[in-house]
């Protein structure tokens, strides 16, 4: 055997010896597949199971790849990257959150998610909860503010008129009633106010126009007492010094009651004279009055005659006007400029009030306060009433006073029968019966001059 066939031998003996991995063969036929020495394949080190991202406070920016400034490219992460070895798998990782078992996590929401700011997990705003604590700061604000203004006007009023010092009344009736005077006090006004106004300089005060307002379930009455109406003073206790003093039988005109002896004393003639109780009293002066109209802009009055008079300085055109605090006290004081100049007077008051209280009590007055807060400055400081005539009362009053000016109800004169030197004489039987109506609580159908 040569050497070349024990070479061949080895390698048939090596062949049959063979593990079959990698090695060549001399035979005729091409090697079929043969097996390789198995390697032990690196197994990639398991992912640690990462926390979950908090929220960023800022904007979500993705994560700097492959050349992205200031991060070198060794540095950069990669999907299956770990120590250097490229495993050939993919986590199913999504970059900024952690890989969920169903797949690709969600981007991440918080404060940071764009278009949410602010609201955790990107939840819509609960509309229920803003709106249920809007209306509560709204009511508790209304609250606060309501009973503020409460005891502020409460604190203006000046109750210094005691109706407990009226002796001998008549018995109370259904309705509630107030005398409402409006009296020519100059109270607080310069001299330059007066001359404005034309009120003249006299001391003191007397009644510039007295009315009755009777609050009725079946309607509400309004009834000028012309202060030239003729009745008899009768027997009272003196408001300040207490001293009772008889009646002497005589007759005058109903101002100078006031004029004797203030509020009390009128109250007191007005139930002798008519039989009806006043339940409350409320006076304002001249100032007063002038002041109010100002706070509202002015009163809108359908004038249907025009007039001038020099005393009062009325100078009034027909038609809708709108009056300020001078020619509104103007208007309520002219006498000489008529025929009938006391009862067309009482008229233009009752016509004028109306309007004032219409205008006065509305929503778009009591709930500006720029308009309502002047307007009882300006009447508090000025308005008089009796003790035990609250807010609530006033405000009734102001109500039933406008729902006389919107048809619900009636407004007259005193019902007159003639004249006694010069001062208006009543009709009695009139009178008595629209006091029994009034009494009764029943719709009146009296009707006065």
């Amino acid at each position: 055997m040569s050497d070349w066939d024990g070479w061949n031998g080895d390698r048939e003996d090596r062949a049959r010896r063979d593990d079959g991995y990698g090695r060549g063969s001399d035979r005729a036929q091409p090697e079929g597949a043969q097996r390789m020495r198995h390697v032990q394949r690196q197994q990639p080190p398991q992912p640690r199971r990462q926390q979950p991202v908090q929220p960023p406070r800022g904007p979500v920016r993705p994560p700097a790849g492959p050349g992205a400034p200031g991060v070198p490219p060794q540095q950069a992460p990669s999907h299956d990257t770990y120590g250097g070895y490229d495993s050939g798998y993919s986590t199913g990782q999504v970059y900024g959150a952690p890989a969920g078992p169903g797949g690709p996590a969600q981007p991440p929401s918080g404060p940071g998610r764009p278009g949410r700011p602010g609201r955790p997990g990107g939840a819509a705003p609960d509309w229920r909860k803003r709106i249920k604590v809007g209306a509560i700061v709204l009511v508790s604000a209304l609250v606060v503010t309501t009973v503020s203004t409460y005891f502020w006007a409460d604190s203006k009023v000046r109750r210094e008129v005691d109706l407990s010092k009226v002796i001998e009344r008549p018995k109370e009736g259904d309705c509630t009633t107030y005398l409402i005077v409006g009296s020519d006090s100059r109270e607080g006004m310069s001299d330059e106010e007066k001359k404005k106004l034309h009120t003249g300089s006299a001391e003191g005060k007397r009644t510039d126009s007295m009315m009755i307002l009777a609050k009725c379930s079946s309607g509400n009455t309004m009834i000028s007492l012309p202060r030239d109406s003729d009745v008899e003073i009768p027997s009272f206790v003196g408001s300040e010094s207490g001293k009772k003093f008889p009646g002497t039988g005589k007759r005058t005109k109903l101002n100078a009651a006031y004029a004797e002896d203030g509020p009390e004393l009128l109250v007191r003639t007005v139930e002798f004279n008519t039989g009806l109780r006043i339940d409350h009293y409320a006076e304002i002066g001249f100032a007063g009055f002038a002041s109010i109209v100002d706070a509202l802009g002015g009163v809108e009055l359908d004038i249907e005659q025009g007039f001038k008079d020099e005393k009062s300085g009325a100078d009034f055109k027909a038609g809708k006007q709108t009056l300020n605090g001078e020619q509104s006290l103007a208007f309520v004081r002219t006498r000489y400029a008529f025929a009938e100049s006391d009862l067309q007077r009482t008229k233009n008051q009752q016509k004028f009030l109306s309007a004032l209280a219409s205008q006065a009590a509305t929503p778009s007055t009591v709930l500006d306060p720029f308009t309502l807060y002047p307007m009882l400055g300006a009447g508090l400081d000025t308005l008089v009433v009796d003790k035990d005539m609250g807010l609530w009362d006033m405000g009734q009053m102001f109500f039933a006073m406008k729902g006389v000016n919107g048809g619900d109800g009636v407004s007259m004169n005193m019902p007159i029968s003639g004249q006694r030197g010069g001062n208006l004489v009543w009709d009695k039987a009139k009178v008595q019966q629209l006091v029994k109506q009034i009494q009764s609580d029943e719709k009146v159908t009296v009707r006065g001059n």
